[in-house]
């Protein structure tokens, strides 16, 4: 297990501010508790890894997306293509796809691009980019299926050569959104719709033409206005949150949501049996795939791990949360509250059943757990918050690690690598624990992160109402444009708070004048 750990790869982190993105050398960091800069900061308007780590896309204001080799980072393609609105890598960085603002229907403003030749291997046109159809073209974790989704049906393709065009069609009249399993590519989930009183449905495939001629499952629902599909590891099951955009028992003005379990055997088509009504904030999967966990419900959400058979394994309590993240190694698992919430965080050893630790990082927009399983980094960050932008990475069990402010941040991510490249988790905490050397404390005082965990956290102005489809919108263009869901304020909200503002003041005057009088 010693030799598992000293090959195990090292953890790096992609940092991005406004001048530019920097990778460091993650944890365990140097004697000063520093991370070591392996690329020092380089122009670029976005950037982001291939799904297994192996490539960096890197795009640029001068309309150039460059593909660098990760592991040594020299670039092996410059690709320069005017007027691109989006890009994204394969999940081995075979192919780069690009997708352009289109002027007529004759430019094939989608082209898929050999990395290594530098050829466009496929084009097509797309009329507009949402999130339900970006990337147009859908790969397995390892590139062995690709599949898109066109008007009433999947098109497939020999994922190895493009050249031979579309090797079969699978037609499903109505399908607007399309889900193909990651590991292996086995299996596709297509969305239908409501229509003309039909209710709407999900359906899974097998990716094989000679299986296609039926569903292998299926789920009707009525009041569905958009869903979320998730796979897990092995291609085995499907999660499907729908959501109603209307809530017919009025508890909620953001609609109402359910959480639906299929499985490919046919063993399980329905509902998974929570315990408390109200909305689902998050579900994930653990890497195994084995079992999942789910945050739901009205606040104070309930959090609830099932096995794949939907029976419940543990009950992780209750609080102001609305995110889960699953340790890669399994072991571990973080349910926190952020966004609108205080940015509570508790941490789960699922082994041993019983909580580690709990703390607080407030305002935070992303957050992932190391793929080492150690430790766990949060990051607030431009331009959804422009103040206090920061990194936070803890220890598995909550306490704080390392935090660096920033005057602007952008993103932060882990380098994807593969959590089997690493040892067991038992052994490379001991290994970390024996790198540490002891701090000494001031006297009187306790631990940072319990501290925080025992603040009472300040109360909050609930947020303005605002219509699902409009924050749905903003939240869409804002992951595919890379520009902010939060707005600026508009000119009534701005004329209607110096209202405010203007009859608080005549208010207190006359109060005034009153105790005077008296």
């Amino acid at each position: 297990m010693a030799a598992a750990v000293e090959t195990s790869p090292s953890l790096e982190i992609l940092v991005r501010e406004p001048e530019g993105y920097s990778i460091w050398n993650g944890p365990p960091f140097n004697n000063n508790n520093q991370p070591g800069i392996m690329l020092e900061k380089a122009p670029c308007t976005s950037a982001k890894f291939s799904e297994d780590g192996s490539r960096l896309m890197v795009t640029k204001s001068d309309s150039s997306t460059s593909v660098y080799d990760s592991r040594t980072l020299k670039e092996i393609r410059c690709f320069q293509i005017p007027n691109v609105a989006a890009s994204a890598l394969s999940p081995r960085g075979t192919y780069l796809q690009t997708f352009q603002k289109s002027t007529t229907p004759q430019e094939k403003n989608v082209v898929l691009w050999n990395i290594e030749t530098g050829d466009p291997v496929y084009e097509q046109f797309q009329k507009n980019m949402t999130k339900a159809t970006w990337p147009s073209i859908q790969f397995s974790s390892y590139e062995a299926v690709a599949c898109r989704l066109a008007t009433n049906e999947i098109q497939f393709f020999d994922a190895v050569d493009f050249s031979k065009g579309i090797s079969h069609r699978l037609r499903i009249p109505g399908v607007a959104a399309v889900e193909l399993s990651k590991a292996p590519g086995s299996h596709v989930a297509a969305f239908v719709p409501e229509s003309k009183g039909s209710p709407a449905s999900v359906q899974i495939y097998a990716c094989g033409k000679e299986l296609q001629s039926q569903p292998l499952a299926r789920r009707s629902f009525f009041r569905c206005s958009t869903v979320q599909l998730n796979w897990n590891h092995g291609s085995t099951g499907l999660l499907v949150v729908v959501q109603s955009d209307v809530d017919k028992t009025n508890q909620s003005y953001y609609g109402e949501s359910k959480l639906t379990y299929l499985t490919t055997d046919g063993t399980h088509e329905g509902l998974v049996p929570l315990r408390k009504e109200g909305p689902i904030h998050d579900v994930q999967w653990s890497y195994s795939g084995k079992e999942f966990a789910v945050v739901y419900g009205f606040m104070p959400a309930s959090a609830t791990v099932f096995d794949k058979k939907c029976k419940p394994l543990l009950e992780l309590g209750s609080g102001p949360y609305n995110t889960i993240r699953w340790n890669p190694k399994g072991k571990f698992l973080c349910v926190a509250g952020f966004g609108n919430l205080p940015g509570d965080m508790a941490f789960w050893d699922l082994v041993d059943k019983k909580q580690l630790g709990t703390t607080r990082a407030e305002c935070s927009v992303t957050s992932e757990w190391s793929y080492d399983g150690r430790y766990f980094m949060t990051a607030t960050t431009a331009p959804r918050l422009q103040v206090d932008n920061c990194i936070k990475i803890f220890h598995h069990n909550g306490s704080l690690f390392f935090k660096k402010m920033f005057d602007k941040l952008f993103q932060a991510d882990w380098k994807p690598e593969s959590p089997d490249k690493f040892g067991e988790i038992a052994e490379l905490i001991k290994s970390v624990d024996s790198m540490k050397v002891e701090e000494t404390k001031p006297r009187g005082q306790g631990s940072t992160s319990k501290k925080t965990a025992s603040a009472n956290p300040p109360a909050q102005k609930p947020a303005a109402y605002r219509p699902p489809h409009a924050k749905n919108a903003a939240t869409v263009q804002a992951e595919l444009f890379g520009g902010s869901s939060a707005g600026e304020m508009s000119k009534n909200a701005l004329r209607n708070k110096k209202k405010r503002e203007k009859q608080k003041e005549k208010k207190a005057t006359e109060a005034a004048a009153a105790a005077d009088a008296t």
